[in-house]
């Protein structure tokens, strides 16, 4: 067993960053999930939305937490913007997307790993 830190190291913070492009379909809207993770595998992450200024619609985005609040809304992020927030605890984020939208997305996700 250990008590102090001279015979356990403290927990390193990790952090992982996850991008990619979304594309709205040519008819209707679409909820596209772009993260997964299971409950207590991150304990922070900020999630950022840009809409490109070719879009014709405003973007949403849902992350899902393990932790109050356990969901958090992103937007709607108008065309040529772009929209970010932290939370805590993340297991999902989903983009809403209209028709004749595109954009980018950001995650920058925090594990904590002990040593």
């Amino acid at each position: 067993m250990c008590f102090n830190d001279s015979c356990c190291p403290p927990a390193q913070i990790f952090q992982e960053s996850i991008c990619g492009n979304f594309n709205g379909p040519t008819i209707g809207v679409v909820d596209e999930t772009v993260f997964t993770a299971p409950v207590g595998a991150y304990i922070e992450g900020t999630f950022e939305i840009f809409n490109s200024a070719a879009s014709v619609s405003t973007v949403t985005g849902t992350v899902n937490s393990s932790t109050a609040p356990v969901t958090t809304t992103i937007g709607p992020v108008p065309p040529g913007n772009t929209i970010g927030k932290t939370v805590k605890n993340p297991t999902s984020f989903v983009i809403q997307m209209p028709s004749g939208t595109s954009g980018t997305y950001c995650l920058t996700l925090y594990k904590r790993i002990l040593a």
